[in-house]
């Protein structure tokens, strides 16, 4: 199951949870107003020069429920910031010219509200928009003179004008059930910088582009400026993604050509000033493993991260091309290494920031990234190089520091099957010691992601409530390695189950948890994790189950990604040597055991784990006796991302377990 679960959060609310009886806090305890405060930042880009950051800025606007957008150019000396675009919506990819004199980026039209693409001189003066593409624009990169700019852009329908005569029947493949038309393919194009006319260089059944990937790939330019690199997929649908791999074409065009054979190969990047090139696949193909670097060398191509053995969740090539800088989990903390060509790893000391997987590299070797605390969302910081100490250039969310917040930590525990294993835990505002506190388990979606002790809006809405707040990470999960990554292969509920009971057991051992108080909660994969554990342990007082996959067989059948489930199985539940085991691991086998009072929610078009998962589970416990209710959101997404519902979410969620542990 692709997703990111409830932390693909919005920011936002004019709404306030009542504070329950706390000790003396100076200060007053984070609650759902301060959410409409924070602001979120993304996609840094720092300068070739490392002088200057651009990046994205979101403020959320409660009145009009959307985040406004503008584009910053923060200074990397002095932190100074001013803003360069002004009452643009639908902006992102912010990206510099290769000799730093213009910044480039997406916007929506004005009249159509399709992504264009804009370029901005950066010594004064408007930015212009090059392109007139019908269907937007949906990623770029610069050519390494600044003379061309190649894009992805989804084709026309062959048949626009039968599907205005609604002649618009389409055939099923690979789609997901609420998919209302046939897709198209998405394809490579060239403009000039300057302005003129857009060049197609791609075409085909085959696409640049997936209907649910979250961010379309970028094209890679060779460094003599004469092919572009790209991701080819075998069409516009998720389900069958996993066979990508890399393909080449001349930027005067012509017949690609395939670079990297190997399938569920992504996001190439050629080294600065060579023509060796880094992609992205999972460790030995396997699609239960982690995201592995792979690096071509004059023909041959070897995994530079195997001794990591681990989800990588970013990388980008340091200036001298020798070595690669990697973003991922580990543990409970989100780090930063420096990745050679030969040797190991080398982790960066970034003292108490936690990175975001989005890091920016100038040619003189600064970095740029968005990072948190345990108790300060994110900002811009910078290092000057690998070896220096993260820098904050940013103050927008400091608002947060004059809160009183539960303290996050690490807590880890001997787990099943030989795991080490580990969950970030969030004490009550107002903490006492001696005292013992109702419990509250998030559990993280995915599977393939994981908790950390970052700063969280909802473990802080829980900790303000008086609860204790679990984030518990379980086999599967993206932070412990490979082997444990890959333990959730034919294991997808007694494995992860067994490994959330035994953190759940540390806690306990703590000596701060009240235990007939302790309720469970998740969304996505946290959500089927709760309905798994409500179906198998008496301990639950109440729950959340958001977004939840109740029925493997039904979600493979209906849901987008297909085929993906597979991977957890081996094989199609509809083939006899597979039915059991999809059966046997579905929650709703096991609802008649539940008693835990539930607050079901979701999206009404979800099409990563489809709302007929919830109407099943809501059915199964109603007509068992269990309280249950269940709210549904009006939306096609797989979480809330505006401002109103977003808030509606936590305030449901944090007052089902205020009403029943409280």
């Amino acid at each position: 199951m692709k997703s990111t679960g409830y932390f693909a959060f919005a920011t936002c609310c004019a709404l306030a949870l009542p504070l329950s009886a706390l000790a003396a806090t100076t200060a007053p305890a984070f609650q759902l107003s301060d959410l409409q405060k924070i602001v979120s930042l993304g996609e840094p880009q720092v300068s070739p020069d490392g002088k200057r950051v651009a990046l994205i800025v979101s403020t959320p606007d409660w009145k009009a429920d959307k985040s406004k957008q503008e584009i910053d150019l923060v200074d990397t000396s002095s932190g100074a910031r001013r803003m360069l675009t002004w009452k643009r919506e639908g902006i992102s990819s912010p990206r510099w010219s290769p000799d730093g004199a213009q910044l480039a980026f997406i916007a929506d039209d004005a009249d159509t509200k399709q992504g264009q693409l804009y370029v901005m001189p950066m010594d004064g003066g408007d930015a212009q928009r090059i392109t007139e593409i019908k269907r937007g624009v949906d990623s770029f990169s610069w050519s390494p003179d600044g003379k061309q700019i190649a894009f992805v852009s989804e084709d026309e329908p062959a048949n626009a004008k039968a599907i205005k005569e609604h002649d618009d029947a389409f055939q099923v493949t690979d789609n997901h059930f609420l998919t209302r038309e046939a897709l198209t393919p998405w394809h490579l194009w060239v403009v000039p910088s300057a302005g003129g006319t857009a060049k197609r260089l791609t075409q085909g059944s085959y696409s640049l582009q997936t209907d649910q990937q979250d961010d379309t790939p970028e094209p890679a330019w060779s460094r003599d400026g004469r092919s572009i690199a790209f991701v080819r997929f075998p069409g516009p649908y998720w389900g069958p993604s996993f066979h990508s791999v890399i393909a080449s074409v001349d930027a005067s065009g012509g017949e690609p050509r395939t670079l990297v054979t190997d399938e569920g190969s992504a996001d190439v990047i050629y080294a600065p000033d060579s023509d060796n090139f880094a992609f992205v696949r999972p460790r030995n193909g396997d699609q239960n493993n982690g995201n592995a670097v792979y690096v071509t060398t004059g023909g041959n191509t070897r995994d530079v991260t195997q001794a990591l053995a681990r989800n990588l969740n970013g990388y980008a090539w340091l200036p001298h091309g020798k070595s690669l800088l990697l973003a991922a989990e580990d543990g409970t903390h989100s780090v930063l290494w420096e990745q050679p060509l030969s040797g190991a790893a080398k982790k960066l000391d970034l003292g108490d920031v936690e990175a975001g997987t989005d890091v920016s590299v100038s040619k003189t070797g600064t970095l740029a990234f968005i990072g948190s605390t345990t108790t300060h969302p994110g900002e811009l910081y910078v290092m000057d190089s690998v070896s220096a100490k993260p820098r904050r250039l940013t103050n927008l969310n400091t608002y947060v520091d004059s809160l009183s917040l539960g303290r996050t930590e690490s807590v880890e525990w001997q787990g099943p099957d030989g795991f080490h294993e580990d969950g970030a835990l969030t004490f009550p505002v107002g903490y006492q010691r001696g005292q013992s506190y109702p419990l509250v388990l998030v559990i993280h979606g995915g599977p393939e992601a994981a908790s950390t002790v970052k700063f969280s809006p909802l473990p802080q809405l829980l900790a303000a409530q008086g609860f204790v707040v679990f984030q518990p990470n379980y086999r599967g999960s993206t932070n412990l390695g490979d082997a444990y990554q890959h333990a959730i292969f034919r294991d997808t509920g007694v494995g992860p189950g067994n490994d959330v009971m035994a953190g759940v057991a540390a806690v306990q051992k703590l000596g701060i948890v009240d235990a007939q108080r302790i309720g469970v909660t998740g969304w996505s994969y946290g959500g089927y994790m709760t309905t798994w554990l409500t179906g198998h342990y008496p301990i639950w007082k109440a729950a959340v189950s958001g977004a939840a996959l109740t029925d493997w067989v039904m979600d493979y059948t209906v849901s987008y990604y297909q085929t993906g489930d597979t991977y957890f199985f081996g094989g199609s539940p509809w083939m006899a040597k597979y039915k059991d085991i999809w059966r046997e691991q579905s929650p709703i086998a096991y609802a008649h055991n539940v008693t835990a009072p539930t607050l079901i929610m979701g999206d009404v078009g979800d099409p990563n784990v489809p709302l007929l998962n919830s109407y099943e589970w809501f059915h199964a416990l109603r007509d068992n006796g269990v309280q249950v209710e269940f709210y549904a959101y009006p939306v096609d997404t797989h979480f809330p991302k505006d401002i109103v519902r977003t808030t509606d979410v936590y305030r449901r969620w944090v007052g089902w377990m205020t009403q029943h542990l409280k």
